[in-house]
């Protein structure tokens, strides 16, 4: 190929990736909101709109800007800190919106575009490729967020809460973090998982978790004991806490006790147990296997909501 035609060739390629760049930020943009410090997106014609949690902070209405410049009032009508989302309401008309993509569709090496307000500067755009699906982060709660789209699309303080999208301008991701100073290491919960819990917040204003009222850390299964009793964790969590009045206290549940399943699912670690305690447990008796000394026992516990 001669060296004139590769460079046809070449800027042939760089036009196709900018023209699908350009055609997916004018398709998204107008829906793209600044929320308080951080960014948005309305992805209802009703105006509402989705942020992240850590955006909001607790607060109960927040200044959301469009980017033709009209300002409303956002009133928060759902938070839940432990996945980092948020659903606002503004009331104007008309307005833009964005549609949330399949994540499950996502692909490591696809183009991933981010729209949002860093440090200010409204509608700023950066793309780049997503480097690896199914990650795990953890929030300000503490708790592990699973399901995390890792991106080189660059984020900065106020992109937070500003939609991930596709070249065909699907949301596929709400961007939540990045890890500094590393460079390309951002991320994204993904669009799946903002369906969800955006559902739960429009219907209930919060999400429902089940709770049992134990505190601990993960520790080794002594290996002694892993082979007597048939254990195949390595691992399990040591119960240094149980909350007077808890359900796991009506289970028999002590201190010292090792959590080593839970419905039969494997327990290593306390992210295991949480991503068990969902609300479709509240009320529902879950059996709880516990090494207590030399022994190990199966105790029913009937998990309640938080």
């Amino acid at each position: 190929m001669s060296p004139a035609l590769r460079q046809t060739n070449d800027r042939d390629l760089l036009d196709a990736y900018s023209q699908a760049v350009i055609r997916a930020v004018e398709v998204v943009s107008p829906a793209v909101v600044k929320v308080g410090s951080g960014s948005g997106s309305l992805f209802t014609p009703d105006g509402l709109v989705l942020t992240n949690s850590h955006v909001v902070d607790g607060a109960g209405d927040v200044p959301v800007l469009l980017q033709d410049g009209r300002q409303f009032r956002g009133d928060v009508i759902g938070d839940d800190a432990e996945t980092d989302l948020a659903v606002l309401r503004i009331d104007g008309a008309p307005l833009p919106w964005v549609t949330l993509g399949d994540s499950r569709h996502v692909r490591v090496g696809q183009v991933a575009i981010a729209l949002g307000n860093p440090y200010g500067f409204q509608s700023s755009v950066t793309s780049g490729i997503v480097s690896a699906l199914g990650r795990s982060l953890r929030g300000k709660s503490g708790r592990l967020m699973d399901d995390i789209i890792q991106t080189d699309a660059a984020l900065n303080p106020g992109n937070s809460g500003g939609p991930l999208v596709t070249t065909a301008g699907e949301v596929i991701g709400v961007n939540t973090a990045m890890i500094l100073p590393a460079q390309g290491l951002c991320f994204a919960i993904a669009s799946n998982t903002v369906r969800f819990v955006a559902s739960r917040l429009i219907r209930d204003g919060r999400i429902r978790r089940s709770y049992i009222g134990v505190g601990g850390q993960k520790v080794p299964v002594p290996r002694r004991l892993a082979r007597a009793h048939h254990i195949a964790a390595a691992s399990g969590i040591l119960i240094a806490t149980v909350e007077s009045h808890s359900p796991a206290k009506a289970a028999g549940l002590r201190d010292g006790d090792i959590i080593v399943s839970f419905d039969d699912h494997a327990i290593t670690g306390v992210d295991e147990l949480h991503r068990l305690l969902i609300d479709e447990r509240i009320g529902q008796p879950s059996t709880v296997t516990v090494l207590r000394g030399i022994e190990k026992l199966r105790l029913v516990v009937v998990p309640t909501g938080r």
